[in-house]
């Protein structure tokens, strides 16, 4: 049986998942499958993974779905992996050629059952480190405080345990198409710790099409996936107040926008929301502002 599962969700980027393909197919160990949520393109991404299937030049499972989004692309991919690792490799990116290799050995000789994975690096096209490095002084950590506490920054490379992601579904939400993705990682936080790898796992790109450089226009148009991830982030117990402030003021400005009337009322935290709710009106005109000039820019 393969030891993890490289998952990739995917939306029309037909034009870029061949480097994704080609990377896989380069890999030293061939003991991953490669899963592909295909949530909903209308370009060629079909017939060219099944091009890729037949080819057999390693496992590739494929299943389509109506477009929901990153994070029920996430649910669906969870629904199906079998194997004992799994890790997001979005469409855009790459792996090195010893990545799964890596991953492998790292975990048969530290992995058990008292952490819910592996926390490695990513590395632009051209192999400059994403933020900074891990701590070298530490053997595992939280995501959290790997970044509020020991002041590591940029995207990270995360690897589970499948049995532990199966847990945390992301609500769906009407009409809305985007929940933080951290919402999984920091309930899993509550429970377990990571291993740390400085090994760089992913090699990555951001597209403009990619969520990461649209926030506004996704902070628009998915108030109620916002609001339910500030909430959640709100409820953490290992989080300091002013983390907690900081989620209040975005979930002032998500329930305004989703023009939800309640929000004092479904707050877990009513004083702070109380207090962040003028800075959050602030920040809900600010966003409203800055999309119609997005609008009119484009």
């Amino acid at each position: 049986m393969k030891k993890i599962t490289v998952f990739t969700p995917t939306y029309n980027r037909a034009y870029c998942l061949h480097r994704c393909y080609e990377s896989l197919k380069r890999q030293t160990s061939n003991s991953f499958t490669w899963l592909i949520i295909d949530d909903g393109s209308t370009d060629d991404t079909y017939d060219l993974v099944l091009s890729w299937i037949n080819e057999n030049h390693i496992e590739i499972k494929y299943f389509w779905q109506e477009n929901q989004g990153m994070h029920a692309a996430h649910n669906t991919a969870y629904k199906f992996i079998d194997t004992e690792l799994n890790v997001c490799i979005d469409s855009d990116d790459y792996m090195p050629k010893d990545a799964i290799e890596k991953i492998i050995n790292y975990w048969d000789k530290y992995g058990n059952a008292e952490v819910s994975g592996i926390i490695g690096l990513d590395s632009d096209f051209r192999g400059g480190i994403i933020g900074s490095y891990l701590p070298t002084d530490i053997e595992k950590s939280t995501l959290f405080h790997l970044y509020n506490k020991y002041g590591v920054k940029g995207d990270k490379k995360l690897v589970y345990r499948t049995e532990l992601t199966k847990n945390y579904q992301y609500p769906i939400f009407p009409d809305e198409k985007y929940v933080g993705l951290a919402y999984k990682y920091y309930k899993l936080d509550q429970h377990y710790e990571m291993l740390l790898m400085n090994e760089v796992l992913c090699c990555v790109e951001y597209l403009p099409d990619g969520s990461s450089m649209n926030m506004i226009s996704q902070y628009i148009k998915n108030p109620r996936g916002f609001a339910f991830y500030r909430k959640e982030l709100m409820k953490l117990p290992y989080c300091n107040i002013f983390f907690k402030f900081k989620q209040a003021i975005h979930y002032v400005a998500s329930s305004c926008i989703s023009k939800n009337k309640k929000f004092l009322i479904e707050t877990p935290c009513k004083l702070l929301t109380i207090l962040a709710t003028p800075i959050g009106l602030t920040l809900y005109g600010y966003i409203i502002t800055k999309s119609k000039k997005v609008n009119i820019s484009s």
